[in-house]
């Protein structure tokens, strides 16, 4: 070989290696100016200004009309998903995280197949990584029984960009009239009732009225990305009549346009509040300003208490780079507490007694910044007292750590903590 040629092979195999760098850098950094400034406090949430603002400012407008059930555990939520799936008549959108083998995988893909051979429109979305352990036996069921089945992002060399945007959204709506949404997804550990650390606890939401209709809009949305087809008409958006007390929205976000307003969405209701907020945290890594956002809070006597899973985690990772985090909070007054019976998977907010944010959102940096999220907002007095007794019953079941505790970690714990905390930008 030749010099000419050797020089060739070089430069070639740096510009690889170049390429390759910038891409590592895209999906590690991300494509959006983080949000660096204060919020400031401008009212508080039961001020009417606080709904209107967020609907005008963030995304779509609170709707009246709503009615939310709340579905605990995997006994309560997956018989009122599967009976409306195969009660539907025309139309079924599915957008999920996990999809894995198993029996509640069969019985999904069984009761969307069924539907789709009887004629109803079943369009469904999976992300690529979380359906990773989804056998493609059943990926043939729903597609030789006419489901429109994609996966979002699959690993391609002309977009490698973006392996790192995964869709965390859990969508399921039933002829445009009723949606699911939640920490749901369709796996063995969500079956039972938390009973023991194999059935993890976890909470979905049953949803009626006109809200459903951003319910299918969000999912449309990436729906579009993935296939290019624009799914509309009645069969996807009917007419909606009000079905409950609640004002609700869809709020929805992603790193190709708005990832930092789902985090914007958090930080102003912890700015907007007076009272009270209980958080029930799958994922907790607060990053520096929503730290200084929830700190500001108690210092004007708000009352924060925070559910996180305990030795029952599926990365311990998280679990040492959240805990971490924890001093300025604990020594502000906030209560922390570890759930104790199994894997804690719920993703509640609760603000004033009055909004509740329910849906796939993470307290982290990936929900806020690198994924395909999406959250319901509710405000109604009743569902928040409803949610309040949930989280309750939930913290009597977890074991709170002091300050005292935190600043008494041994040394070898600290120093794993702080090893996580290099990765927090992806947790």
């Amino acid at each position: 070989m030749g010099h000419r040629s050797r020089w060739v092979l070089i430069a070639c195999g740096v510009a690889s290696l170049c390429l390759f760098a910038g891409l590592l850098i895209s999906n590690f950094v991300g494509g959006e100016t983080k949000i660096e400034r204060r919020i400031e406090r401008l009212y508080a949430l039961d001020d009417p200004r606080f709904m209107h603002e967020l609907g005008v400012l963030l995304g779509p407008p609170f709707l009246p009309g709503t009615k939310v059930q709340a579905l605990l555990n995997g006994d309560q939520i997956f018989p009122p998903m599967l009976a409306a799936i195969r009660a539907a008549q025309v139309s079924i959108t599915f957008e999920t995280y996990i999809y894995w083998s198993g029996d509640i995988g069969r019985t999904f893909a069984a009761a969307l197949a069924e539907r789709a051979r009887q004629g109803v429109k079943v369009h469904v979305l999976l992300d690529w990584v979380g359906s990773a352990k989804m056998d493609d036996s059943l990926v043939d069921v729903m597609a030789q029984a006419g489901v429109q089945i994609r996966r979002f992002h699959p690993p391609h060399w002309s977009h490698l960009g973006r392996l790192n945007n995964r869709t965390h959204r859990k969508l399921l709506v039933i002829d445009g009239r009723v949606g699911f949404t939640g920490g749901v997804g369709v796996a063995s550990p969500w079956t039972g009732h938390a009973q023991d650390p194999a059935h993890w606890r976890d909470t979905h939401f049953e949803i009626k009225g006109p809200v459903v209709a951003q319910m299918q809009s969000v999912f449309i949305d990436n729906w579009i990305k993935v296939t290019g087809d624009v799914l509309h008409g009645p069969d996807y958006f009917p007419a909606l009549a009000p079905a409950g007390p609640a004002a609700a929205q869809m709020f929805s976000s992603s790193p190709s346009g708005g990832s930092e307003s789902m985090k914007l969405m958090y930080l102003l209701a912890v700015t907007a509040a007076s009272r009270s907020i209980d958080l029930s945290a799958a994922y907790f890594v607060p990053d520096a300003l929503t730290q200084q956002a929830l700190v500001a809070a108690m210092q004007r006597g708000v009352k924060l208490r925070i559910i996180v899973p305990g030795e029952h985690i599926d990365s311990e990772t998280v679990r040492k780079a959240s805990r971490a985090t924890w001093g300025p909070l604990l020594a502000a007054g906030a209560v922390i507490a570890e759930y104790r019976p199994t894997m804690y998977h719920c993703k509640v907010m609760i603000v004033d007694g009055l909004l509740v944010s329910v849906g796939s959102t993470n307290f982290d940096n990936r929900s806020f910044r690198l994924n395909d999220e999406a959250t319901l907002n509710v405000i109604d007095p009743a569902f928040a007292t409803l949610q309040t007794a949930t989280f309750e019953a939930d913290l009597a079941n977890a074991q709170q750590v002091t300050h005292a505790q935190w600043l008494a970690r041994p040394v070898d714990e600290r120093l794993q903590e702080t090893l996580a905390t290099l990765l927090d930008t992806q947790l």
